[in-house]
């Protein structure tokens, strides 16, 4: 017969464990309701070995959402190869695939964050919203936006924000469906500004030069066109 022993962790392996227990938590239920106590349970350790490696929850939670805030600024990511609504499209659903998998957590974060937020964690939102906004503007080929672009790109970003939040209140929309939308709702945004501005014309003609006939953008003119008639 063996006995089993368990191994010790090293300093930087146990603070990952715990980052990785924490945003678990953190994942299931808002920050502001998960203990140190909670954290120390599910991690296996006792409470003061947790505060040997954090000094405070806080300090927790700004490395858990440093994790978080990396994984979501990697959805945006995608190769600029094929047509633009395709590629908007695959963003949109791996952005939903982590509000789905990160509810509550996601939710507190842009509501605000919880009450042990700091000017850490905000920082590490809007450093999310760079990155998608960066993205965004690879994928129109574009390295520096003209004043409407920008506002439409940063648009957008938010409202997908504001619609996943919507969504998690009750899911009362299919997900795929806002997956669409969204994908819509930046075709529209861009049209609007297009159709007073040279320079957003160029960029819209140019994102749309590529587009099949069974892209998302060419189903919103479809939709669009079925309405007027």
């Amino acid at each position: 017969m063996t006995t089993g022993v368990r191994r010790r962790m090293g300093v930087e392996e146990r603070r990952q464990q715990l980052i990785g227990v924490a945003l678990d938590l953190f994942s299931r239920r808002s920050p502001d309701d998960v203990s140190i106590d909670e954290i120390a349970s599910a991690a296996g350790i006792s409470r003061p070995l947790v505060y040997h490696y954090f000094p405070g929850k806080l300090s927790l939670y700004e490395a858990a959402l440093q994790r978080a805030s990396d994984d979501l600024a990697e959805r945006f990511v995608e190769p600029r190869e094929g047509p633009l609504g395709a590629r908007l499209l695959r963003v949109m659903r791996r952005f939903f695939d982590f509000v789905d998998e990160h509810g509550p957590g996601f939710s507190a974060l842009m509501r605000g964050g919880p009450s042990v937020g700091s000017t850490t964690t905000n920082a590490l939102v809007d450093g999310v919203r760079q990155a998608a906004y960066l993205q965004i503007l690879s994928h129109l080929r574009v390295e520096r936006a003209p004043a409407r672009l920008e506002l439409v790109v940063r648009s957008w970003i938010s409202l997908a924000e504001a619609t996943a939040l919507i969504w998690l209140d009750g899911r009362r929309i299919p997900r795929a469906e806002l997956e669409v939308q969204l994908v819509h709702d930046f075709a529209a945004l861009a049209a609007v500004s297009a159709a007073s501005d040279p320079e957003m014309a160029a960029v819209l003609r140019a994102a749309l030069s590529q587009e099949p006939s069974e892209s998302p953008f060419a189903d919103l003119v479809g939709r669009l066109v079925a309405l007027a008639g």
